[in-house]
C-alpha cells in the first residue's frame, strides 16, 4: 500500500483518487487555503463531489489545509499537484520544507509559463523553484491526456500518458495507479506532453467556434446542421501547427498524434468550457465580452494560457507557421474578432 497525498480537491484531483484508492493505496485529498468549505462540503454530504456530481469511494480521506504539513512530514510515496497553473508557485510553497530527494510528484494541471521572458513547462518551474529552494534529485511527473474528470470519477475507460524522463518512475506510476478502466501509456517525452495538453485547449477554442466560421452568410440553423465540414478542416490545421510548436520548443512531433495531443484535442473540441467560448467567439462576439456575458466565473484554460503565454508567443514564433494560432492569440490577448483567412 503507496501512501498519496492529492493537493487540491477540484474536480481532476478528485477524479484522479478513485482509481488511486482502487489500487488499494492510502490516498488523502487535502484542500487548498481556499478549499476549506468545499472539504466540510464533502465530508458532510457522504462523500458527494459538488463539482463531480458524483459520491466518490469512502475510503478516499479529506481534510482541510490546517493538515496539510502534518501530512508533509510522514514517510509518502508520492504526492500529486491537483491545483490550477496560477497556484503552482503556491504548490512548491507548500511542499517545499518538506521535500525529500527523488520522491515522486505528480502533475495533473496542465499549462505552460513564461518565466525570465522564456516558455517553459509547468513541471521545470516547479524544479527550478525547488531547486531555488535548495533541493536536488527531484523527481516529477507528469500525467495528461483526454479525461474528462467526471467520467473517470464515474469509472468510465479513460487512456492517458505519464511522463518522465526517467521511463523506470514511469512503469513504477504504472503499476500504482493503472486499473482496468483506467489504462495509461508511459513516456520520456515529458516537454512534448506537457506542451501538447496545454497548447490543445488554445485549438480547441478555435474548432468549438468551427460554426460560426463554417459560413457567414448562412442562418444559424444550416450553420449548426452541416458545420462539420470547417470543423475538420480546422482539426487537421491544428494538429499541423500542434506538431510544428512541440517541435520548436523540444518536445517530439509524434507525441502530439498520441493521448496527450490529439485524443486530449477531441475531448475539448467536442465539449467543455474552451469549446464554448470558442463558439461564442465565432458567433462574433469579442473575448472581454464573450467572458463578461456568458462565463463571467468560468475559468477558460485556452484564454488563460493565451494571456500568459500569447505576447511570448507572438515574438518566437513565425506568423506563416502558425496562422490559426496567430488568430486566437489576437482574438484574445487583443480583443479581436476571430477571423480567419482561408
Amino acid at each position: 500500500m503507496k501512501k498519496i497525498v492529492i493537493i487540491g480537491a477540484g474536480a481532476m484531483g478528485s477524479a484522479f483518487a478513485v482509481p488511486c484508492i482502487e489500487n488499494k493505496n492510502d490516498v488523502t485529498i487535502v484542500g487548498t487555503h481556499l478549499e476549506d468549505n468545499l472539504i466540510k462540503d464533502i465530508i458532510s454530504n457522504d462523500h458527494l463531489h459538488p463539482g463531480l456530481k458524483t459520491k466518490l469511494p469512502k475510503e478516499i480521506k479529506f481534510v482541510q489545509f490546517k493538515e496539510l504539513q502534518p501530512l508533509l512530514e510522514k514517510d509518502l510515496d508520492l504526492i500529486v499537484a491537483g491545483i490550477s497553473s496560477v497556484g503552482i508557485e503556491w504548490f512548491v510553497n507548500q511542499i517545499s520544507k518538506n521535500y525529500k530527494k527523488k520522491l515522486p510528484i505528480v502533475l495533473l494541471t496542465k499549462g505552460l509559463s513564461i518565466v525570465d521572458n522564456e516558455l517553459i513547462t509547468l513541471s521545470d518551474k516547479i524544479k527550478n523553484l525547488l531547486e531555488k529552494d535548495g533541493h536536488s534529485q527531484i523527481n516529477i511527473s507528469a500525467i495528461k491526456g483526454p479525461c474528462l474528470a467526471a467520467g473517470l470519477a464515474n469509472k468510465m475507460r479513460t487512456g492517458t500518458v505519464i511522463a518522465n524522463r526517467d521511463i523506470k518512475e514511469c512503469q513504477l506510476l504504472k503499476k500504482m495507479i493503472s486499473t482496468n478502466y483506467y489504462s495509461t501509456e508511459i513516456s520520456e517525452d515529458i516537454t512534448g506532453v506537457e506542451l501538447s495538453g496545454a497548447i490543445k485547449n488554445i485549438y480547441s477554442m478555435l474548432i468549438g467556434a468551427s460554426e460560426g466560421l463554417s459560413n457567414s452568410q448562412s442562418t444559424k440553423e444550416i450553420q449548426s446542421k452541416y458545420f462539420l465540414n470547417t470543423a475538420a478542416s480546422l482539426i487537421h490545421r491544428s494538429i499541423s501547427e500542434m506538431v510544428e510548436f512541440v517541435s520548436h520548443y523540444g518536445g517530439k512531433p509524434e507525441t502530439v498524434y498520441g493521448l496527450a495531443g490529439l485524443g486530449d484535442l477531441y475531448v475539448s473540441a467536442i465539449g467543455g468550457r474552451n469549446s464554448l467560448m470558442g463558439k461564442y467567439l465565432g458567433e462574433g462576439y469579442l473575448y472581454n465580452d464573450a467572458k463578461e456575458k456568458f462565463m463571467k466565473d468560468v475559468t477558460v484554460e485556452g484564454a488563460q494560457l493565451a494571456l500568459e503565454i500569447g505576447p511570448r508567443i507572438l515574438e518566437d514564433l513565425n506568423s506563416k507557421n502558425f496562422p490559426l494560432m496567430f488568430n486566437m492569440l489576437n482574438t484574445i490577448c487583443e480583443n479581436k474578432k476571430l477571423e480567419i483567412n482561408w
